[in-house]
């Protein structure tokens, strides 16, 4: 088997086990809270969006640095970095007795963490560019399967075990990941370290990095963040408030959370491979459109599993269309870079994570938990606009200029701006 497939599918199954493990914890965190004695429901509402904006405002710091760090020095090392940070911090956060010194271990989360950065970045470099659309979506995959595993046999288990054994739990399976990674993991020497030559010979990467179209996309990929972001820290307590109790309502939590989870996964297996053979801001334009109708129709919600239903639909055509964007955008940077494009998107991502549970915690103390699904609608169709934009500024068929590197079944090499190869090659 080809050494890129090898690392795909080494990281597919660490990134399940990775996910499953913030999976097993991370949506009854409203639950957890309560468990620690904070019921007044406003106080609860404003810590529940604190604890999920407080990593997310972290990591938007770290992710670029990160990023810097693994385009000199390799992606490797980022991953194993992040699963052991995951690890012991996932055991800390269920031996706390306090919820502020649970936000301090979720700021250090943000910092330490970030397997789906690094491993997104991994593959970008070291997958042929004919195979980067179905590669990114396998990896996408990867990270909702584990987060629909997570979620249902957590419930499960909070239910019989309680809370804190879900976080331990965690931890342990992002060790074994950790192991998996340091074992099987083999990366191409080449794809990194770039930096410093181009440094030398006076390019400028980041004028090269965000161009109008790389700028189109990560605004559209931050909408898209807040509108899939802003309802998932209160799903737990719609769920209590639509039952009425807080007994079972883990267990339907932990179903509603496992459902969107698996819709994503299906999607990126499925859809995305569309991308390798059709215009991918088109596509992903496509399935924005048809989104936003759903996101419609959710507000309205007659009964929990309306909700739910409307909810893994959004969340299917969503999964969809982020890993083709991210293709999309990684085409466009040279391999050296990737690592950097990365850590950006992985800022995106964490601003939009950091902005959206505010944004819903200010709304659901003022009018309530369902108004905040009025968000949803209203940052889909703002990145419906943005999707325009990025697609009069897409090049179909771009020349690589002189000087950059471009990944091409896992060799690099030199061209001319005339397309032919330097010499060396």
């Amino acid at each position: 088997m080809e050494r890129w497939r090898i690392n795909l599918y080494t990281l597919w199954v660490t990134q399940v086990f990775s996910l499953m493990g913030f999976g097993f914890c991370i949506p009854f965190i409203p639950f957890y809270f309560q468990e620690m004695g904070v019921t007044n429901p406003t106080e609860l509402n404003h810590f529940v969006g604190l604890a999920f904006a407080v990593p997310a405002a972290t990591m938007a710091i770290a992710a670029p640095i990160w990023g810097i760090v693994s385009d000199r020095y390799g992606r490797k090392v980022m991953i194993l970095r992040a699963m052991i940070a995951a690890a012991l911090l996932l055991v800390l956060m269920g031996l706390v007795t306090s919820v502020w010194q649970f936000m301090i271990l979720r700021a250090l989360q943000g910092v330490f963490t970030g397997t789906i950065t690094a491993s997104m970045s991994f593959v970008s470099a070291n997958t042929p560019e004919h195979k980067m659309s179905y590669a990114l979506g396998l990896m996408t995959s990867s990270n909702f399967i584990g987060y629909s595993i997570g979620p249902f046999i957590g419930g499960i288990l909070a239910e019989a075990v309680g809370y804190r054994f879900c976080f331990v739990l965690g931890g342990a399976l992002m060790t074994i990941g950790f192991f998996m990674v340091a074992g099987l993991l083999k990366e191409d020497r080449n794809t990194y370290g770039h930096r410093i030559k181009i440094g030398q010979e006076g390019e400028a990467p980041k004028a090269r990095l965000f161009t109008p179209f790389i700028l189109a996309v990560l605004l559209s990929l931050l909408l898209q963040r807040i509108a899939r972001s802003v309802f998932m820290p209160f799903v737990a307590l719609y769920v209590q408030e639509q039952l009425g109790t807080v007994v079972g309502a883990a267990t339907y939590t932990g179903f509603i959370n496992g459902a969107t989870g698996l819709a994503t996964a299906v999607a990126a297996l499925t859809i995305t491979r569309l991308g390798d053979q059709r215009d991918k801001v088109r596509l992903a334009l496509l399935l924005t459109a048809i989104s936003l109708p759903v996101t419609l129709l959710m507000i309205p919600s007659p009964t929990l599993f309306f909700f739910a239903c409307g909810f893994t639909v959004f969340f299917f055509l969503a999964g969809a269309a982020e890993p083709i964007l991210t293709s999309a955008a990684s085409e466009q940077t040279p391999a050296s870079m990737r690592g950097a494009l990365f850590g950006v998107l992985g800022t995106v991502g964490s601003i939009g994570a950091m902005v959206s549970p505010l944004i819903g915690s200010t709304i659901s103390v003022g009018y309530g938990l369902k108004a905040i699904l009025l968000v949803i609608p209203f940052f889909t169709g703002l990145q419906l606009l943005f999707l325009v934009r990025a697609k009069s500024k897409s090049k179909d068929n771009a020349v690589a200029p002189k000087g950059e590197f471009v990944m091409e079944d896992l060799h690099l090499h030199t061209y001319y701006s005339d397309g032919s190869l330097s010499p060396e090659e």
